[in-house]
């Protein structure tokens, strides 16, 4: 097994001017994260924590999925604090578009959850998943856990190559779970802030540009707009499609490109 090696302390001193009572905790193994945070503040530990697992048991996607993840071949991560935005439409995205540009410029954004990379070809790959879950506390309000899943090395090679999940290190060849966790954790924390502040308007023009949807045929599970052409999202981000009937606006479900 690799031995990897967390930066904590350097995160924490990184963070802790922006949040004084955050903890930053690496286990080598947990269940899931997000369920691990979600339980601490169902039994009042409500303080800011930024929770790291090399391994996750039972890590979940949306829609109930399942997580797979080993030891330095996946970063993944939960980060849990009181939360009070105006409104919650478009976190996700928010929250997405803090982690592609952390990462690289390849890294697109697939409405509403996930990140892709994006090859010269215009072809698209998972990289990664995006998961908020929350539970009210009891003064009111509510405790955020955002969870983030990134392959960090290649999956292994299949006879369909281009359904294969895609990860980072087709991107940097060194980089490493820990290193990723480095370049993400700022940025992650300050549009958290920010969208605290100000909800998805600031981040709609950031969105577009990593917007992998945009302009393509597209299905959802929406009864009213089966299929269509995904035309980006509003300033609530919300996905809107062009359907043979009009522009549907989609706040919730799934969404898959149609192949041309």
């Amino acid at each position: 097994m690799t031995c990897l090696h967390w930066p904590a302390e350097q995160l924490w001193e990184q963070l802790s001017p922006l949040a004084p009572a955050l903890s930053v905790e690496v286990v080598a193994q947990t269940g899931s994260t997000n369920t691990e945070l979600l339980e601490r503040a169902r039994r009042g530990d409500t303080a800011p924590c930024l929770l790291v697992a090399e391994h996750q048991s039972a890590g979940r996607g949306r829609q109930g999925r399942s997580w797979q993840s080993l030891p330095g071949d996946s970063l993944t991560f939960s980060l849990g604090l009181p939360y009070a935005p105006a409104s919650w439409s478009g976190l996700s995205l928010a929250v997405g578009v803090a982690v592609a540009e952390a990462l690289h410029e390849q890294v697109k954004l697939k409405w509403p959850n996930d990140l892709w990379l994006l090859d010269d070809h215009g072809h698209g790959r998972k990289l990664g998943g995006i998961l908020i879950e929350t539970v009210p506390l009891p003064g009111g309000g509510r405790f955020a856990v955002i969870g983030i899943g990134l392959n960090v090395a290649r999956a292994p090679e299949t006879a369909d190559a281009r359904n294969a999940a895609a990860a980072l290190r087709e991107l940097d060849g060194q980089l490493s779970a820990p290193a990723a966790l480095g370049r993400i954790a700022l940025p992650l924390w300050q549009a958290l802030q920010a969208f605290e502040r100000e909800g998805f308007r600031p981040f709609a023009a950031r969105y577009a540009a990593r917007d992998l949807l945009r302009g393509r045929a597209v299905h959802t599970t929406q009864p009213d707009a089966p299929e269509g052409t995904a035309a980006g999202v509003d300033e609530e981000g919300a996905l809107l499609v062009h359907t043979p009937a009009g522009t549907r606006r989609i706040e919730s479900g799934e969404v898959s490109v149609r192949p041309c």
